[in-house]
């Protein structure tokens, strides 16, 4: 008997649920949902303080990407029922949610592993970009850490393995 997949990506300038994550990825078959919540944090940088993040997307190939991700986490943990991810573009306000993912498998141990994936993924490929508003009405584009193109370190690919980053 094969099972059903679904793969669910969403970018939205509007507020997002969390339950509509999480319903699109639960299934009678799957006894884990695994939930990662990204918030805009308030960060200090030289003497000023974030207010907000504003986020661009080029949504073609933020699709074409998710496509490429969701197969990644397919072959590398075969379990994986369903996975939804949605991620705001525009103003994201201190404290409000910028991405939502989920996702489901019969067990939490592959769901967990995906999940950190996913995220660590999502931020090294997907062309999602954040501009940083200061409380002095500056702005700074931001480059994640993880982006294949980015000039930072990158973190360690598995962070689970002590259950903090190295």
């Amino acid at each position: 008997m094969s099972k059903e997949l679904s793969d669910v990506f969403k970018l939205s300038r509007d507020w997002l649920s969390v339950q509509e994550v999480v319903d699109s990825v639960s299934s009678p078959s799957c006894g884990a949902i695994s939930v990662f919540i990204g918030t805009t944090r308030e960060d200090e940088a030289d003497g000023r303080k974030v207010v907000g993040l504003e986020y661009e997307a080029y949504e073609p190939m933020a699709q074409s990407e998710f496509n490429k991700l969701c197969a990644d986490i397919r072959a590398r943990w075969q379990s994986v029922t369903h996975i939804c991810v949605h991620h705001r573009l525009g103003w994201v306000k201190v404290g409000e949610t910028s991405v939502v993912m989920a996702i489901s498998s019969p067990h939490r141990h592959d769901g967990q592993q995906a999940i950190q994936h996913c995220i660590s993924q999502l931020k090294a490929n997907v062309p999602i970009w954040k501009k940083e508003v200061y409380d002095t009405q500056e702005v700074n584009w931001k480059e994640n850490a993880e982006c294949s193109w980015s000039n930072q370190k990158k973190p360690p690919e598995n962070t689970l393995s002590e259950g903090k980053p190295k």
